[in-house]
């Protein structure tokens, strides 16, 4: 009975310690004014910042603000949740305010960007008149401001018509330049910088801050693997001691995930122009970029597939492979850096262990930018712009990366990531900031990304990920499993074979993935469905057809 009673103490202590130990918590009673938030970002970065925006907007209006978060998941949850909202918004309104009948033209139109609109309204198609109705309504999905994610995602909501102008460009100018060189710093955020563009011309979203892509590791998982060096390229993952050790996002959950996967793929291209480059000295860029681009893009799927094969898993949340790596439960993976940054400040204070780490692939990531923008029919427009300015403010920006409890900085959590204003970045500033040593406007020389290699395929990037890798990973795992047992087993030329049909990737080669597979899934949502599950179902018979080679039965 002792022994129950002891049990269940303890049982009780350890769902109480969250509450017990949580950190209080602002609340804003009675609010003048309220802006209304969806967002993929931590509660780390929704408290530093409605704390921030609270006080900076109460000094400048003497009014008290309150910051409503929508929490609904990732980015790609949030663009679907968007889409559905609008579109229900604005067939209330076209039912309703114009008195027009809904058809199936109508819903397909009101949000399709590629719809030219001529010039005298008079002459719209039915669809036309849509996607013209839709652009001049004040459709709503109830929500204020979009804030996190990646560009791409932003940016379709731009094309769709979700993200309207937020005014930052009228309102402080001198914030903004059209382009900047890497190598130096600029005096104002650029638009394009390093082949990433930083903010919309048309002012539908700004980068908020700036991210890279790097590998997490365990240094006693390492150990215990028998893997002396630390991994330090995309390549490091594909080590057959890493089989089931790697934690990875799921990149259809996760915009910015999608976007590392681009990041291998974007390398394996640089590199192979280089390599022909070399062989070649007398050529240009432009006599072999082609080549390189089709000769990388199979590269980098062949390294995406050993990777996924040797993963734990594929979550759908991007904090979780930043906690099961530094518990020990998988040895390596793949995060954003500043996730992976606060990991490592969070171990450190709290136990001073030094087992997680996070290293940058030189040559293998961008610096994106991660954007805020302001939606179509925003409830309250005044604050939501004044949202706007506050994150992209002087003010704002020092959250990101100044340290804990210093002027300007934030109060709990250190945020640990890159700003985009390039004044955070002036000397008097090195000794508040959590990461003095990174300049992402000098450091950007490294890396040049390339977006017309790989952007207009990026939606294919994260299907082809899904359908190939993921849908079929059982079989997957499988195959890869046995032609590591046949290489231990000394049995070469079983390993070898099951090996070459395992990654073998010409499906989804580049030419197959521009000239047939993007056209089939972009004619239609039935085409779609119907090429992801014949390519799954061509792919998965392959890893069964591999591993049975490999474990040596005959057919």
């Amino acid at each position: 009975m002792k022994q129950n009673l002891t049990i269940g103490f303890l049982f009780v202590l350890i769902l109480a310690l969250p509450f017990v130990f949580r950190k209080e918590q602002p609340v804003i009673r009675n609010p003048d004014v309220t802006v209304v938030v969806i967002t993929p970002h931590p509660e780390s970065i929704r408290q530093e910042f409605a704390r921030g925006f609270v006080q900076w907007y109460r000094e400048r209006t003497g009014l008290t603000a309150r910051v409503d978060y929508r929490v609904i998941g990732g980015t790609g949850e949030i663009a679907r949740f968007l889409n559905s909202e609008y579109l229900n918004s604005f067939r209330l309104h076209w039912e309703r305010d114009l008195g027009r009948r809904w058809t199936r033209v109508v819903q397909d139109a009101a949000q399709d960007h590629r719809i030219e609109l001529p010039a005298d309204p008079a002459l719209d198609t039915e669809a036309q008149a849509a996607r013209r109705a839709y652009l001049a309504s004040n459709a709503s999905s109830g929500i204020d401001v979009f804030f996190g994610g990646g560009v791409y995602d932003f940016s379709m909501q731009a094309r769709r018509g979700n993200l309207v102008d937020g005014g930052l460009f009228d309102l402080h100018p001198d914030w903004f330049m059209p382009t900047a060189e890497p190598g130096q710093m600029p005096p104002a955020i650029p638009g394009i910088f390093a082949g990433e563009r930083f903010f919309d011309d048309q002012g539908r979203w700004y980068g908020a801050v700036l991210s890279s892509y790097g590998i997490i590791f365990n240094r006693d998982s390492l150990s215990r693997l028998g893997i002396e060096r630390e991994p330090e390229q995309w390549v490091d993952l594909m080590d057959p001691r890493f089989f089931g050790e790697i934690a990875l996002c799921d990149p259809t959950k996760s915009g910015s995930m999608t976007q590392a996967f681009e990041m291998i793929i974007q390398q394996q291209m640089q590199l192979r122009l280089n390599e022909l480059l070399a062989e070649h000295p007398d050529a240009s860029e432009a006599d072999f970029e082609a080549q390189a681009v089709a000769d990388g893009w199979m590269r980098g799927m062949q390294i995406i597939q050993i990777i996924s094969a040797n993963a734990r898993y594929f979550t759908d949340t991007s904090q979780k492979p930043n906690i099961d790596v530094a518990a020990g439960d998988s040895a390596a993976g793949m995060s954003i850096d500043f996730f992976g940054r606060f990991q490592q400040e969070s171990i450190l204070e709290r136990s001073g262990s030094d087992r997680f780490g996070i290293n940058i692939p030189i040559g293998g990531t961008t610096i994106s930018a991660d954007p805020i923008g302001l939606l179509r029919g925003a409830p309250n427009r005044d604050v939501a712009v004044a949202f706007l300015e506050f994150v992209l403010s002087h003010e704002g920006q020092k959250l990101w990366n100044f340290r804990v409890g210093t002027p300007g900085g934030p109060t709990i959590f250190p945020l640990r990531r890159t700003p985009i204003r390039p004044s955070v970045f002036d000397p008097q500033y090195t000794e508040l900031r959590s990461d003095p040593t990174i300049n992402p406007f000098i450091d950007a020389k490294d890396f040049r990304y390339r977006a017309e290699w790989t952007s207009p395929l990026f939606s294919e990037i994260r299907t082809l990920i899904r359908v190939c890798f993921i849908d079929v990973r059982n079989e997957l795992v499988a195959a890869w499993g046995a032609i590591l047992r046949a290489r231990e087993e000394g049995r070469t030329e079983d390993a070898e074979r099951a090996f070459a049909l395992f990654s073998d990737l010409s499906l989804i080669s580049h030419q197959q993935t521009v000239e047939y597979i993007q056209p089939r899934r972009r004619s239609s949502r039935l085409e779609e469905v119907r090429i992801s599950r014949d390519l799954s179902r061509t792919m998965r018979a392959q890893y069964i057809e591999a591993r049975r080679i490999a474990e040596g039965r005959r057919s």
